[in-house]
């Protein structure tokens, strides 16, 4: 007899939510087999089975909140034959002609490939699309070589659907409790995620624990388009990247926190903790939410590193393979809402750290040259967010000011240590 816990995630993370069992009570798993996947704070990961045997109870159901080292399930000793083994007996109690059922039960698939058991090896991001639009995996084509279904392959079976999707929701969706406010008015209630769940928590508590601030500026982005487009193509042919904007903010901000090391810091009681180290945390919007995998050691790295490395991580984003290590720590971030179009916005802190970069989208704007000049210039505000307890205006303002400089002058970043 074994048990299944729930094994030590990660320091932040203490408890989760059953996703999906990808077993079921009866069947026969290997150890090393995966059986539950699991939805954490910050990613959904699969459980493994530390026992071989038959899996006899489960002991949360899908949706329920687990902690870190409870059991979830309980496997008895036997194997793949003692399962099949047992169960012509069963049928052979009321009449003999039964018995000679029992050949078929020889011919189930081997346990170790639970796609032939109607159970397909599937990402999570897979599976979590699926239930999302109400689709049964085993009827979505593999484009792996392996058979492992991707979130690309839901789409792409999505999208070949002729009808469409089953009004279950809509039926679950009159049973649903009308709005007091607009009774007979059709309404919605979708649980929110456990990462949603989180995020809200955390801005709320952001917002109730520290005393944080934003200041403004706006940098003129001609000289790093100029310089861009100019040394893009040569960039890409020599580091299979592409030159984006990015690396050129993360450049100017490790500078500008090296004369700035209360933004680079964090409270910890009646402390500030100097962190002596840059690592840079990028979000990245998903569909569950906005994720901040970190950059490490930010320093240390070229323009063609730091491109690659946010490469990696969008990449990983969508495809839900972020991993725990690549989300923990952090001590800055920049955030870019100009992707999706923002002119000016208010970053809130992304705790415990104390500074937070917001970008935002590149707009041509009349700027006074001199007395006598006005151009249109590619301009693009800035917002510096920043924890008012242990950071003061000047130097939140003198920050702002520096990062601004820098990237008004690319070349210059080339000089700095």
């Amino acid at each position: 007899m074994g048990e299944i816990k729930i094994p030590e995630l990660a320091e932040s993370i203490t408890e989760g939510t059953v996703a999906q069992w990808l077993k079921k009570t009866g069947e026969y798993v290997e150890k090393g087999d995966y059986i539950v996947e699991l939805e954490t704070d910050k990613v959904n990961v699969e459980i493994i089975s530390e026992e071989s045997g038959i899996l006899q109870e489960l002991k949360a159901n899908e949706g329920d909140t687990v902690q870190v080292g409870e059991i979830i399930a309980i496997v008895s000793e036997g194997s793949a034959n003692t399962k099949a083994a047992e169960e012509p007996p069963k049928a052979a109690v009321p009449e003999a002609p039964v018995v000679n059922e029992a050949p078929p039960v020889k011919e189930e698939p081997s346990p170790l490939k639970p796609e032939a058991k109607g159970y397909p090896i599937a990402s999570p991001s897979a599976r979590k699309l699926a239930r999302e639009k109400g689709i049964d995996l085993s009827q979505v084509l593999s484009n792996d070589p392996l058979g492992r279904l991707r979130a690309h392959d839901v789409i792409e079976h999505d999208r070949r659907k002729e009808q469409p999707a089953p009004p279950a929701p809509k039926e679950k969706e009159t049973k649903q409790p009308k709005a007091e406010a607009n009774p007979g008015k059709p309404t919605e209630r979708v649980r929110m995620t456990r990462r949603r769940q989180t995020i809200a928590s955390r801005l709320v508590e952001v917002q109730q624990n520290t005393a944080m601030l934003t200041t403004f500026n706006e940098v003129d982005m001609s000289n790093i388009m100029n310089l861009r487009n100019k040394r893009k193509d040569q960039f890409h042919k020599e580091n299979d990247v592409k030159l984006g904007f990015m690396s050129f903010f993360t450049k100017a901000v490790v500078a500008c926190l090296k004369k700035a090391p209360l933004l680079n810091a964090e409270i910890q009681g009646d402390e500030i903790v100097l962190k002596k180290f840059y690592d840079i945390g990028i979000a990245v919007s998903t569909d569950d939410g906005l994720v901040v995998p970190v950059l490490r050691d930010a320093d240390r790295k070229n323009f063609a590193e730091i491109e690659s490395d946010i490469m990696t991580f969008a990449d990983k984003a969508r495809n839900n393979k972020l991993s725990l290590a690549d989300l923990q720590g952090g001590t800055f971030t920049i955030t870019n809402g100009g992707v999706f179009g923002s002119l000016l916005s208010t970053p809130i802190l992304n705790g415990p750290q104390v500074g937070i970069l917001g970008m935002h989208k590149i707009q041509m704007r009349p700027v006074a040259i001199d007395k006598e000049r006005m151009e249109n210039r590619p301009m693009m505000y800035l917002a510096l967010s920043y924890d008012h307890r242990i950071i003061d205006g000047k130097e939140a303002v003198t920050f702002l000011a520096r990062v601004k400089a820098l990237l008004e002058d690319p070349e210059s970043l080339l000089f700095e240590a």
